[in-house]
């Protein structure tokens, strides 16, 4: 009878363990190969995303931050909230529009032409640049209440875009003494000074509108006439020696003259005085022309109390000889 039992075959026990560390070598390798090609997966997910973040970072620094610098150095809190130093206004504004209609035939509202622009007290200083000159503009004043509208209406715009330090100061006399335009000019200048360091003093009649804003309220090198050419004489200047309406001086001119004649009561006089001063410590005249220069009044009737001063003509003739102004502070409170 045939044998049907199962063969049984012998496998020599070496070659069956070089098969388990085969396949185990392989097992390994597989799975070492697996894991390295997940981790470079996860390097490439993660460079993108970096990528696209610091693009959008950009992005946004570039539509809402400011420059970045050269150094790329992160800014200070205290470079941050320090006040940007403005640069020097220019010589010339920009934003002069020259000759100007001046018009009288219908009165002014001040509240409805309110200048935002304005600070309390009359004050204005730029914005956006820093301004060549501090200037004080001193008005004289009495009983004129529509001329001083009309006058703030229309000067506040000009000094504006002429880019000016300024404020603006009325000196009203109280009374019904006999009005002394001098001696009010005089205690404007010291009253200025005791707000704000003031190197430039403009000396405005309020009854006077300048018809072109290239005629500069400001300081030059000689004291300047700003009221050269006015329509009360024909846009000409009545004579050469004439001083009278509005004109400018810087400090240093104004104290080497000794301030302004404080002797002079009623109309006339003060002005022809003042240019005798100026003439006699050497300095001289500066004037725009006559175009530049022009300027309207305001029609009025001479106010009671400022009449036509008779001792003018013989307080001019004086000027030279009077050793008042010359060797002592002008008096700016007193008579004489």
């Amino acid at each position: 009878m045939p044998d049907t039992s199962p063969a049984v075959v012998n496998i020599p026990g070496s070659f069956l363990q070089k098969t388990c560390t085969v396949v185990v070598v392989f097992c390994a390798i597989h799975l070492s190969v697996t894991v390295l090609y997940y981790c470079n997966t996860f390097e490439i997910f993660k460079n993108s995303f970096f990528v696209r973040n610091q693009q959008q970072q950009k992005h946004i620094d570039f539509n809402t931050v400011s420059p970045i610098t050269e150094t790329n150095a992160p800014f200070t809190e205290a470079e941050e909230t320090k006040p940007k130093e403005l640069e020097k206004c220019p010589e010339t504004s920009p934003l002069l529009v020259g000759p100007l209609r001046i018009e009288f035939s219908q009165p002014v509202d001040l509240e409805e032409s309110k200048n935002p622009a304005l600070q309390e007290g009359g004050r204005f200083t730029p914005q956006n640049c820093k301004a060549l000159q501090k200037v004080a503009v001193i008005i004289p004043f009495r009983n004129r209440e529509e001329h001083l509208k009309y006058w703030l209406y229309y000067l506040h715009p000009i000094l504006q875009r002429q880019q000016l330090d300024y404020g603006v100061y009325v000196i009203h006399q109280k009374g019904e003494e006999t009005f002394n335009r001098a001696k009010l000019l005089n205690v404007g200048y010291a009253e200025a000074l005791k707000e704000y360091d003031y190197d430039c003093f403009v000396f405005s009649d309020v009854d006077l509108i300048p018809m072109d804003d290239r005629n500069i309220y400001k300081c030059f090198s000689q004291p300047r006439h700003i009221a050269v050419s006015m329509d009360k004489f024909g846009f000409s200047l009545p004579y050469k020696q004439f001083f009278g309406g509005i004109s400018s001086l810087s400090k240093e001119q104004f104290e080497k003259i000794n301030g302004f004649p404080n002797n002079y009561w009623g109309w006339g006089g003060e002005d022809d005085d003042i240019y005798n001063r100026i003439v006699s410590k050497g300095m001289g005249i500066s004037r725009p022309d006559g175009t530049i220069g022009k300027c309207r009044m305001i029609r009025h009737n001479r106010d009671k109390k400022n009449e036509p001063n008779p001792q003018r003509f013989d307080r001019i003739t004086h000027t030279m000889t009077d050793n008042e102004w010359r060797w002592h502070k002008f008096p700016v409170l007193q008579g004489g």
